[in-house]
Formats: structure tokens, C-alpha cells, sequence
């Protein structure tokens, strides 16, 4: 036993390190009698009043085409939300005309707010207009003080929307963020018919298009009219092929505001999600193959937060869906793309260098998934609504709030998901920043800041997989597979080229439900990851 421990402790020091933290963060969970769950909105806030626009009132989406996004859970009202006198008021969306009822009925909308009006953009849903499920191309602007007030005072909404038609809007699951005075809208897909899981030429069938861009554009807005300038777009289907992510803003290294994609869903070449990050700013965009995200991929609330001081930028990411989790300081590597409970935090230094750490505490549940953080207003902020850390109080802060998404009843319910394993959250957290003397340690993961991008496919499996890893240069590697007493069961040298490598392996005799471990290891850099063998 004592060996065995030894060896575990081994292991987990390859990929875990404790770390000082700079802040901690605390949650206060906090209920709205009569407030209903929500999933995969849009808000808008005023005077401390949210309104809550969209979203699904059902959990995650069936795999039966019949079911998957149904009518039936379409959020068609317009809610608003008093978190500090813990109320609520309501309007169905049937006064609207029929375009801006379906569009704001949908789900995975972009959305924006840039000071009295919300900018919607695209969402994917049923439309009894085209008479299938679609992707709308439309950008609707709303008036979110007017709009509160009226729902507060049960008076007419319908003079405070202004909806355009626009194809270049037809986005679900992108991100529209706002650098300086450009609008930025990153990723995203075009969907139009029923989801299938079998595939688009299966049942009615359905099209599926990644922007696999970035597509900038200016707003002129006086109150009445639209006006759209549409700016060149930035294409690039290797590693702008992204959906269903976090786009964060932040200030750079030399003061510079921007946003960064963080991971997305789908490689080009593989079902699993991305594990590098894009950042843009006013020039352009860079891909950052030196870090790598294992924590936290699908889009989940997030704190953006930068210290002046110190010149580091921190992004805190809550619980959703991901491909990895940690389990006693073992970076376990799932391609079922579990639900996740992990608060992880991703911090860029005055050199540009990012990591990713683990913080002590989790989402008491499965929650996350399709969330939102919503910053309270009077918090001190840079003009893109990165938190201006150095200025909150060296003890508690209440900085926000998160609300909504999914709760789901296990980790992995996809395949089995019969629209019972779970729900849209009416859970509402209050989120607190701790500055000062703090007994939090996050962990930093080691494997996050290696060149090596290491994944193991399938994952699970039967002791068929491939180990895939990115190099600098070309070079020889060592690969190794333990079992979890340590023993060595193959070791071999691979030579590998500069880029992206892959190197299939078959085990004989593994035990069934056993738990082994895969490492590469260069001159200068090793990786280490749990692999679970199927019973």
C-alpha cells in the first residue's frame, strides 16, 4: 500500500501543483420563490433589474429527433429579475410581431448590451414561418430600461423592439463581443432543420455551416433606425471551427483591450473539443498552441478580472461540460464530455504566458452548463466590462451573480438522455471575490502550459486508442503505459515530426473497468494521463 501511494503521489505531482492565489472566490446559493429555470438566455440589465430573454426551459437536448429542441420548452416570455428584493414579474412575447417572437424564443442567441439597448443576433429554434427549425438571421434591438419598466407596470412592450434582417446574422452558438467601437461576433454554425445525432442525410435531414470566422461590423443606432456596416471578416476553418464556447473579454499584457476564445466544439478531425485558445484584439487574431484549457469547455458563467498591478489578466470559469477532470490530483481525460463541477481559473502574466488552475472549491451539483454571469453595475470595471480587480476591497466583494443553466442528474446522460436527466436551473449564486489573506491554494495544472497538447482517443476504451501530441521540432518521444501500481506494461521510442503527431496503440490483457496511465515524455517536456479500460 505504502508503494502504491508513492507511486500516486508521483503521478498526480506530473500534472498538479499548488499555487498562492491572488483572490478566492465564494459562492452564496440564493432562490427566487416562483422563478423558473432557464437555460442558454440572453439578458440585459438596469438599475439592478435583469432581463431575461430566450433560452430553453428544458434541460439538455434530446437525442431523438421528434424531441430535441421542442416547442414545448421554448422560453416565450420576457422575464425580469430583482435579485436583491428576491422578485420576479412576467410578459409573454405574443404582443411582439411574429419574426421578433420567434427569434426571441430561441436558444444560443449572441447578445451584446451597449447602454440602454440589447442587441440580440441569430438563435436557433422552430420558426411556424419557415415551418421547420431554423437559424434566424435577424438582429433585434431592445430597449431594456423602457422594456423593465413595462413589464414592472403591465403596460405595453411592443414600441421598444426593432428587428433587421441580416444573413450574416444567421449564427447560433458564436459569441458577440464589442472591441473599442467594432462589434465582433467569433464562431458559431448555421443550423437549419431538426437535430439528429445519426447525422444531416438522416430522417428529414438537416444542414449544418461553421462561420469558421470572425465577422466585425459597426452598429449606428439613433433610437429609430438600424444601420449596419458590415467590416472584412476573418476566416479560418482550421481553428476558427468553434461553437458552444466562452469568448471572454480581457486587457492584454500592454493595455489593450480584446477577447479570448477559449476551447469550442468540434476539431476539424475528431468529436472532441479544442483545447487552445484565440485571442483577438483591434489588429486581428493570434492562436496560442503554448497553452492549453482541460477544465471547462462548453459555455458556462465567467468572471473576467485584471490587476493593473500586476499586470495579470484572470478569467474564472464555472463548472459546465468538459473533456477533463481532476480526481485526487490526476488529470482525468473523459470523451464523453461529462458534465463538471470544477471552478477553474485561467490567469495570463505580464508576459503573455496563461495557465489554468483548479480551485479548491466545485459547484455543489452539476450546474454550469449554459449559464450566465451577471456582474453587478456599480462594480469598477474598464470600458469592456473586465473587472478592475485592484480596485475591490482587500475583504469580500460581491461582484455578480449566476443564474440559470443546466443541472444535470450524472456527468455523462447524453446517450441515455430521455429528457428526465435533467433540467434548466432556477438556481441563482451570489458570487463574491476575496482579496487579501485567503487560505485558498489553487492548483496549478501542470499540463496546461506544456507545448505537448497531449490526448488519448478513445477514452474510455478497450485497449485500442491513439495517443495524439504536438511538437515544437521534430524529435524522438518515449511513450510509456503504467498500470496503476506503477508497472511498466509497453515503453517504446517514437520518432516524431514537428506539428501534430499521432501513434495508435493495442494493449492485450488489460483488465476490464481497470485504470492505466499513458506518458510521453521529450528532452525537455512529459505528460501524463489516466486512460480507463471499458468492461
Amino acid at each position: 500500500m505504502k508503494h502504491l501511494l508513492s507511486i500516486a503521489f508521483l503521478l498526480a505531482t506530473v500534472l498538479i501543483q499548488a499555487q498562492n492565489t491572488p483572490f478566492s472566490v465564494a459562492l452564496e446559493p440564493m432562490n427566487i420563490e416562483g422563478l423558473g429555470g432557464v437555460q442558454s438566455y440572453a439578458f440585459g440589465q438596469h438599475e439592478g433589474k435583469w432581463l431575461i430573454v430566450g433560452g430553453r426551459l428544458d434541460g439538455l437536448h434530446q437525442r431523438q429527433p421528434f424531441a430535441a429542441f421542442s416547442q414545448s420548452g421554448n422560453n416565450t416570455q420576457l422575464i425580469v429579475i430583482d435579485p436583491v428584493a428576491k422578485q420576479k414579474w412576467t410578459t409573454p412575447l405574443s404582443s411582439l410581431p411574429t419574426g421578433i417572437q420567434e427569434q426571441l424564443s430561441s436558444t444560443n442567441m449572441e447578445f451584446y448590451q451597449e447602454g440602454d439597448y440589447l442587441y440580440t443576433l441569430g438563435g436557433y429554434g422552430y420558426s411556424a414561418t419557415v415551418g421547420d427549425h431554423t437559424t434566424f438571421a435577424n438582429l433585434t434591438a431592445i430597449n431594456v430600461p423602457a422594456t423593465i419598466d413595462a413589464i414592472i407596470n403591465g403596460t405595453s412592450v411592443t414600441s421598444y423592439f426593432r428587428q433587421i434582417t441580416d444573413t450574416k446574422f444567421a449564427v447560433t452558438g458564436g459569441y458577440l463581443n464589442k472591441i473599442y467601437d467594432t462589434y465582433y461576433l467569433v464562431g458559431g454554425q448555421k443550423f437549419i432543420g431538426r437535430y439528429n445525432p445519426m447525422g444531416p442525410n438522416h430522417g428529414p435531414g438537416f444542414t449544418q455551416e461553421y462561420t469558421d470566422a470572425i465577422r466585425k461590423f459597426n452598429i449606428s443606432d439613433n433610437g429609430t433606425t438600424l444601420t449596419i456596416v458590415h467590416l472584412a471578416a476573418l476566416s479560418d476553418p482550421a481553428n476558427l471551427h468553434r461553437r458552444d464556447y466562452n469568448v471572454v473579454p480581457q486587457i492584454m499584457p500592454n493595455g489593450e483591450e480584446s477577447a479570448t476564445a477559449f476551447s469550442g466544439v468540434f476539431q476539424q478531425t475528431i468529436d472532441l473539443p479544442f483545447l487552445n485558445s484565440v485571442d483577438i484584439d483591434s489588429s486581428g487574431y493570434s492562436v496560442n498552441n503554448n497553452f492549453s484549457q482541460y477544465y471547462n469547455h462548453y459555455h458556462c458563467a465567467h468572471i473576467p478580472l485584471y490587476s493593473a498591478a500586476q499586470n495579470e489578466m484572470h478569467t474564472v470559469f464555472f463548472g459546465g461540460i468538459a473533456q477533463y477532470f481532476d480526481s485526487s490530483g490526476i488529470l482525468v481525460q473523459d470523451n464523453n464530455v461529462p458534465f463538471v463541477k470544477t471552478i477553474a481559473r485561467v490567469t495570463r502574466d505580464a508576459n503573455g504566458a496563461m495557465a489554468e488552475y483548479k480551485l479548491p472549491i466545485e459547484m455543489p451539483s452539476l450546474l454550469g452548463a449554459g449559464s450566465e454571469f451577471i456582474e453587478v453595475e456599480n462594480i469598477p470595471t474598464y470600458n469592456n466590462n473586465v473587472i478592475k480587480l485592484d480596485d475591490l476591497a482587500s475583504d469580500s466583494t460581491l461582484v455578480g451573480y449566476i443564474y440559470g443553466g443546466i443541472s444535470s442528474s450524472a456527468a455523462n446522460i447524453f446517450f441515455t438522455n430521455t429528457g428526465s436527466q435533467s433540467n434548466a436551473s432556477s438556481q441563482i449564486f451570489k458570487v463574491y471575490v476575496v482579496k487579501g489573506n485567503t487560505n485558498s491554494i489553487d492548483l496549478l495544472n501542470k499540463q496546461s502550459t506544456s507545448s505537448l497538447q497531449m490526448q488519448v482517443y478513445p477514452n474510455p476504451n478497450k485497449g485500442k486508442f491513439i495517443i495524439q501530441y504536438h511538437l515544437d521540432n521534430a524529435q524522438e518521444v518515449e511513450i510509456t503505459i503504467q498500470d496503476n501500481q506503477g508497472k511498466v506494461l509497453e515503453q517504446q521510442s517514437q520518432l516524431s515530426i514537428k506539428g501534430d503527431n499521432q501513434f495508435a496503440q493495442r494493449i492485450q490483457g488489460l483488465t476490464e473497468g481497470g485504470t492505466y496511465f499513458v506518458t510521453i515524455q521529450t528532452s525537455s517536456e512529459k505528460s501524463t494521463q489516466k486512460v480507463i479500460i471499458q468492461p
